[in-house]
């Protein structure tokens, strides 16, 4: 644990090296098992900023900032409307004289940019419409809890090109695991992030694959899917259901994939659409260690980034 991360911002999983993720998620494991006995957030304030609401979020970095002996405090969207009741610089540049450290949960990925540029503090992206890097840290630290590695791993995960597939094709690149997204056509991750995820993951060993056909799950060793319409999107979620009707999780789906795939959902669920209630209560299933996951991995990014 020797990386020195202090004062970094981490907006996207390209942020980070490989070799810093696996730093974070060491530091968020320990925490997880020893029950940060150290308290490596005393005496700091995390302010969180939301523009979506937000469980896991919320109560992720709330909880886990009392853990380790700090304190979160929350800004709901009346209470910062970014860039109208005062602008993205103001607030950060305010912010930055009360707190050691800021969250924002946004939906254009540019008001986390900014904010990064003008806060004199570390910025975390705590979800945007381009990436969703902090769950992506814990879902590598429920894998690696449950198959003792990341790299040669071969994750694959079905449903939309959204803002979670992207970071996943990221971070897979980066630790050298193999990742095959699979989407209805047209609704494959935006072409650029192929393409870079690519160029990292040919530096790591990593294979990135997007495709249209279900087969291609064959042998994965995690399952992963998401909601087929994220936050912002209900006006399509009708529309939705029957183009993604057969890019699903279940039983199906479980028979193509290795018998031990572990399955990954970041939540919240729609049972019955992109994974059935019955396969997500088998024992492949890790939903909840992974919900229970963000807690200690953004613990560990925070404790790395804050110092």
């Amino acid at each position: 644990m020797g990386l020195n991360l202090e004062g970094r911002h981490f907006l996207s999983m390209l942020d980070l090296s490989g070799e810093e993720i696996v730093e974070i998620l060491n530091r968020g494991l320990a925490g997880k098992r020893d029950g940060y006995p150290h308290r490596p957030m005393k005496d700091k304030t995390l302010a969180m900023i939301f523009q979506k609401p937000s469980l896991r979020t919320r109560v992720s970095f709330e909880s886990g900032m009392t853990r380790m002996g700090g304190h979160a405090i929350y800004l709901s969207p009346t209470d910062i409307s970014l860039g109208k009741r005062e602008t993205t610089e103001d607030i950060a540049l305010v912010l930055s004289r009360y707190v050691d450290v800021i969250m924002a949960r946004v939906f254009g990925h540019a008001i986390v940019e900014d904010l990064a540029k003008h806060a004199t503090v570390p910025v975390i992206n705590g979800l945007s419409d381009f990436e969703h890097p902090c769950q992506i840290l814990a879902d590598f630290l429920t894998i690696l809890e449950r198959k003792g590695r990341l790299d040669g791993l071969t994750t694959c995960y079905i449903g939309d090109g959204n803002n979670v597939a992207h970071s996943l094709m990221y971070g897979a690149a980066l630790v050298g695991m193999n990742m095959t997204v699979i989407t209805p056509e047209g609704y494959e991750p935006l072409a650029e992030v192929t393409q870079k995820a690519r160029e990292v993951g040919a530096t790591t060993g990593s294979r990135i694959t997007v495709t249209n056909d279900l087969s291609a799950a064959a042998g994965a060793d995690v399952l992963y899917t998401d909601v087929w319409a994220s936050m912002g999107q209900e006006a399509e979620a009708q529309a939705r259901k029957k183009i993604f009707e057969k890019y699903r999780i279940d039983g199906e789906t479980m028979r193509i994939a290795d018998a031990d795939a572990m399955i990954l959902h970041c939540l919240p669920a729609h049972y019955g659409d992109e994974i059935d209630y019955a396969t997500s209560r088998t024992t492949n299933s890790a939903i909840f260690d992974q919900a229970e996951n963000r807690m200690h991995a953004q613990n560990g990014l925070l404790a790395a980034i804050v110092g």
